[in-house]
């Protein structure tokens, strides 16, 4: 079975401003015993509410509040979460409430949005939350009634008895909240959900749609005063020399500050601050090699020929294997650092007050920054208090929370409360980055066009481990060698969206039709071949790395609905790519049309097995947004170096893919009862590699590099 949606350009247009969401409830934790007025109707319908666990109260008024303690990202969480406790307690969605929670070390774990695990972690823990309320609700009601609970059924947040007896969850609410939460409640046959599985909007549209101030830049307290920071202009450079005078007496700054390699401009307004930092006078010199562009092509070309090795994974003999190949087939794959450029440049709020702090702001890890906060300020950790705001784009960037800390620091210098900006030259020139990388992958195929032996050498720089050496075809070849050489940058570098594989899957894919065309097999049929005989690795808890089965039907459906083995129209071509990650598996089909000479992307077939589905409306804009962004940073995405210097600074020169480029998209879940796994990630990786197959189909030439549009031979003009 397979649920599917299809998404055009037009759906795009009409739905970009609807995804994502996320409310704020804004106490001042520092004991003024006030709240925000731009928050105050999140608190709306919570007096007479009556809390039954961590996650969710029952008001008086009959409605419901559940409490989503995620950051919302744009993932959904802050939909889908409550969706789940929802479900459980057998509530009517109409009567929800939803309420971010702040950062709660005791009540919640993992309060974190990244790895695309917000929802696998969560999913038992959340289901069970709303069944236990449920389940006392019903004991609630057997007792005032007198008759047995299991006799007691519920219904959209009423408690029903056969007798004709029923009382809305509302009125059960006082009692059931006094009763002994069970243990070991029953979950619900996913058979019988009402709500997962469902299209629900986003509970925050209308405040987005609106302008709430629900996002960190929004952000504002009387009395607080406003910072931008100067960093060095390189990587590799550090603060040699301030002269703040002449920024210092221009009006409404009130300090000018260094720490660190930090220059902060404090002042009233955004714009005057914005204006006293370009009088600043700060002298930096040199601390580490100020590395270029091109230095990091020669750092590659040495570092593929030795360098230190790491080896990552070695099965059967590879030497051998080629030594007694019929056919070898190599190539290298590049691609460059990249931004992660958010809607919304990193900002916080932060009021430090002895040995007490409070924090306000957008953070994809809100434990670790306060945690890092309170080691670097001296204060417990109990002492200081983190709101969560909605986050307008993260993609990863956000979960190193460097613009928390600095702005933490630069209140306790100041002593006062304050809210640093940094403009969207700053987001671009100030890290983190994703890793560039260069991969060699080798084939040695025997007479019959078997895969007999696999190498792959991955060079990355500040990339950690540039392999993943787990995955796929480990198990399915009999000879592998997997290596990896990390070079050492001042770049600053970390998890961009789908780290890693987010280039490592499109040029494996890309690969592997270069091996089933030296083959002469259909590219389909190779990787399936494969798969049927694989035998994955296992990994630390002795289960299997990927399950080839799961493989197998992603790859099928989406050679189905793409009509991969039909007869196609003239001009029309076919790239396929297939990758798992973040426990999900994506299968993808890009169409590419030549006509007159001119090739387009028209567009993408995915298939994709992440369990069961909790919000189709949330799933359906995952998996297009991520296909959207992994086009794009695909086709046009770079971030070049000069001396240690940046050279896109902004959107003039760093080219992001535009909604009139997005192709139609249709995409197919697969039905299979599995407890969910990640979506926020998976459907990047493997979009290259189906784009660049369909590319060489209609033009008979390789891309191998990223950004495609950099590789000339017209690849610019595809979209």
């Amino acid at each position: 079975m397979q649920s599917s949606s299809t998404y055009s350009r037009r759906d795009f247009l009409k739905n970009s401003a609807l995804i994502g969401g996320g409310l704020f409830l804004g106490f001042d934790m520092l004991g003024s015993g006030r709240f925000d007025a731009a928050v105050a109707n999140s608190a709306a319908g919570l007096e007479g509410a009556f809390d039954f666990n961590a996650y969710l109260s029952i008001n008086s008024d009959g409605t419901a509040t559940i409490f989503s303690p995620n950051p919302e990202v744009g993932q959904g969480v802050k939909t889908s979460f409550p969706m789940t406790v929802a479900e459980e307690l057998d509530f009517d969605w109409k009567l929800v409430k939803v309420v971010q929670a702040p950062l709660d070390t005791v009540k919640f774990e993992r309060q974190v949005a990244g790895g695309s695990q917000s929802t696998p972690h969560s999913w038992k823990r959340l289901r069970q939350a709303g069944a236990t309320a449920r389940r006392m609700l019903m004991e609630a009601a057997a007792k005032r009634w007198g008759v047995d609970v299991a006799t007691c059924k519920t219904d959209k947040g009423v408690v029903r008895h056969p007798s004709g007896k029923q009382a809305t969850y509302g009125e059960l609410a006082a009692e059931a909240a006094k009763i002994a939460p069970p243990a070991d409640v029953p979950l619900k046959d996913p058979k019988d959900f009402r709500i997962i599985g469902t299209f629900v909007r986003n509970v925050d549209n209308h405040d987005i749609l609106t302008g709430k101030p629900i996002y960190g830049m929004d952000f504002y307290r009387e009395g607080m005063l406003i910072a931008m920071i100067q960093h060095p202009p390189a990587f590799g450079m550090k603060l040699k020399s301030l002269d703040g005078a002449a920024a210092k007496a221009m009006p409404g700054i009130v300090d000018v500050v260094s720490f660190k390699n930090n220059v902060a401009v404090v002042g009233k307004t955004t714009w005057e601050v914005m204006k006293a930092r370009e009088a600043v006078k700060a002298e930096y010199e040199k601390e580490a090699d100020l590395e270029s562009t091109a230095d990091h092509d020669r750092i590659f070309k040495e570092l593929m020929a030795g360098g230190e090795t790491q080896v990552k994974r070695k099965d059967g003999d590879t030497a051998a294997a080629f030594a007694a190949a019929a056919k070898i087939v190599e190539a290298e794959f590049q691609c460059p650092f990249l931004s992660h450029a958010p809607m919304e440049p990193m900002n916080f709020f932060a009021d430090v007050r002895g040995d007490r702090a409070e924090l306000i702001g957008p953070v994809q890890t809100p434990q670790s920054a306060r945690d890092q906060i309170a080691k670097l300020l001296n204060i417990p950790a109990e002492n200081i208090t983190l709101q969560l705001m909605r986050i307008g784009g993260g993609f990863g960037r956000r979960l190193r929370p460097d613009y928390a800390l600095e702005t933490a620091e630069l209140s306790s210098i100041i002593k006062a409360p304050v809210k640093v900006i940094w403009t969207r030259e700053d987001d671009m020139t100030g890290g983190i980055y994703r890793p560039a990388a260069r991969y060699r992958f080798r084939a040695a195929l025997d007479k019959a066009g078997n895969i007999t032996g696999y190498e792959l050498r991955g060079v990355g720089i500040n990339a950690g481990n540039p392999v993943r050496e787990n995955n796929f075809p480990a198990g399915a070849v009999p000879n592998v060698l997997i290596e990896a050489v990390d070079h050492k940058s001042p770049i600053t570098t970390g998890p961009w969206r789908a780290p890693i594989t987010n280039f490592l899957a499109g040029a494996e894919q890309t690969f592997f039709d270069e091996v089933a065309e030296a083959a002469g097999k259909d590219p389909v049929t190779m990787r399936l071949e494969l798969f049927r005989q694989a035998q994955p690795p296992l990994n630390n808890e002795g289960k299997p790395t990927y399950d080839p089965q799961r493989f197998i039907k992603v790859i099928e459906l989406a050679a189905e609905k793409s009509g991969w083995f039909k007869k196609r129209k003239k001009g029309v071509h076919l790239g396929f790519s297939v990758y798992y990650s973040h426990l999900t598996y994506v299968a993808q089909v890009a169409e590419v049309v030549k006509r007159k000479g001119k090739v387009s992307l028209q567009k993408v077939y995915c298939a994709v097995d992440c369990g069961i589905v909790v919000n189709k409306s949330g799933a359906l804009n995952q998996v297009v947004g991520s296909i959207v962004d992994g086009l794009g940073h695909a086709m046009y995405g770079q971030l070049t170096f000069k001396d240690g210097e940046p050279e896109q600074k902004n959107f003039n020169t760093y080219r992001l893919i535009r909604i009139n480029e997005i192709p139609e998209v249709e995409v197919y879940f697969v039905d299979n009862g599995i407890d969910p796994t990640g979506l926020g990630e998976p459907a990047l990786p493997p979009l290259s590699g189906a784009v660049a197959n369909a590319l060489y189909k209609a033009t008979g030439k390789r891309v191998r590099n990223q950004p495609f549009a950099a590789e000339g031979n017209g690849m610019e003009g595809i979209l």
